[in-house]
This record gives C-alpha cells, structure tokens and sequence, in this order.
C-alpha cells in the first residue's frame, strides 16, 4: 500500500538522508489568505511555500467551482519551481491538521508521483518535537519532474449526479455538518447538500492535535457510513480541497475514492442541479 503519511519524528531522518524529500508547506484557510506571511514566519527549513489558489488550482468560474484542476502543464511548471524531479520523495505539510496539504499530496499523485506523503499533525507536530523552523523565504533549485495528470481517479458533475441518483457509489460530503445541512453557506450560491449525499466532515478524520486517527479507528468510521471493500466512494466538498483529505483519510483505512473537483462550488452554480438540506 502507498504509504500516505510521515511522523515529525522520521521527516528529520529523511531530510539528512542522500535522498532528502522535497518539502512544501501548504499553508491555507477559506478565512486566511496570508498563507505565505505565515510561512515567512516560521516553516520547516528549507520547505518552498505553494499557493494553493494559484498553484494548485486553475482560475475559478462558476462552470468549473473555485478551485478546479489545473493543467498538467502549469502544475508540472510549478512542481519544476518547487525543486521536484522524477523520483523524488514529496512531503507536504500545513497548520491545519493537512486539510490544505491534502490537496498538494492528491495533486502530485495524480501527476504521477508515487513517493507523496503528508506530515502527521503538520507544522504543529513539528513545533511539538522541538525541531527548529526557518524564517523568510526558501530559494529551491529548479526541477525536471515530468507530470501526466489522471493517475487518480476523478469524477466529473454529471458522473456524480448519476451515481448518486442510482445509488451506486457512496458521495461524501467533507464539508462541516452545518453547510452539509444547509444552515449556513459562507460563499457559495446556495446551501445545502447534493441529494443522497451522505455528510462526513473532514474535521473528523483528525484528532485533537491534528493527526489522522488510526487506520483501525478511520476504517470504522468510514463503515458506518456504509462504506468498505469494494465500496465505490466518491468524494466532494466546497471547492476540492478538503476532499482530498477525505481520500487520504479512505487510504489510510485501506478503502478508496474518487475526486469530484468541482464540488459543492460547482454544483450549487449551476440552477439546474437539485439541491437537498437538512440532515
């Protein structure tokens, strides 16, 4: 099984090693766009900050959601600005239990990387370590990474709007229960939920300090969603971010599942598409 994450106690090891990873700090929040002030303020030595608005994302249209996939070509130019070359190892991180990272780690895969981890607990669990962190920003070399996209799977609006209606795959929802059950919407069109969506908020992959439960413990979880082996899983959020940690959490139980990119920022665009609330 591709391992998905690494502990703050095996990343310095790696990082001294003849192969260090590359490492990036993914630092992002809908209600914080200073990402990069605060990696300038302390981040892993040697980590490159990634935009995730401008790097891991092609522009937002309503048609696409507001953050669709970008092209292979701008994706494999950023992975080149970022130090990456084929073969490398990949670490990515955040300060929000990965729920940013998640995006970069899903990204890379699907470009083709293999060798894409997430640090466990993120810059916390390294803070917690004792480990030091930098300041300002790090000069990466440039790098000769060949992407091909499409090594993970994807759905697209229609293809969910099928199988949920046929009830032939399980569509989580990763946003909070509150947008789940339309109560509040802070920035997409209209509230609610896609109909037969079953909600499983990404915050509860994670535990108090911000790293994944176990494996045992997500796989639990995800069966009573009425999800296991074999299960076709597809999963959404706002805008693609946070349903990247949905997956990561579904390999880490040993299950799997596809990206709808365009999510609920897609789908609540378009009139057309139904829309369910409440629980």
């Amino acid at each position: 099984m591709t391992l998905v994450l690494i502990t703050a106690d095996e990343l310095p090891e790696a990082m001294l090693s003849d192969h260090p990873p590359v490492v990036l700090d993914v630092r992002w929040q809908l209600a914080d766009r200073h990402g990069h002030d605060h990696y300038r303020e302390g981040h892993i030595p040697g980590a490159v900050f990634v935009d995730l608005d401008d790097e891991l994302a092609a522009p937002a249209t309503p048609a696409r959601g507001r953050h669709p996939l970008p092209d292979v070509a701008d994706l494999q130019a950023a992975a080149r600005r970022w130090g990456i070359d084929d073969g490398s190892s990949v670490v990515v991180y955040d300060d929000t239990g990965n729920l940013a990272a998640a995006r970069a780690w899903w990204l890379l895969r699907w470009g083709g990387l293999s060798d894409v981890r997430m640090l466990d607990g993120g810059l916390g669990a390294w803070r917690a370590a004792g480990l030091r962190v930098s300041s300002g920003d790090a000069t990466p070399r440039s790098g000769t990474v060949t992407l091909t996209g499409g090594h993970l799977p994807v759905v697209d609006i229609d293809g969910v709007a099928a199988s949920a209606a046929a009830s032939t795959a399980v569509v989580l929802d990763a946003r909070a229960a509150e947008r789940y059950r339309g109560e509040v919407e802070p920035v997409d069109p209209r509230a609610g939920h896609i109909p037969g969506a079953v909600s499983a908020p990404t915050a509860m992959n994670v535990g108090p300090d911000g790293t994944f439960l176990p494996a045992a413990e997500l796989r639990e979880r995800f069966s009573a969603l009425g999800i296991g082996d074999g299960t076709d899983v597809i999963a959404y959020c706002g805008s693609g971010v946070n349903a990247a940690h949905e997956i990561a959490a579904l390999e880490i139980a040993g299950l799997t599942g596809a990206l709808f990119p365009g999510s609920w920022s897609q789908w609540s665009s378009d009139p057309e598409r139904p829309a369910e609330t409440g629980s």
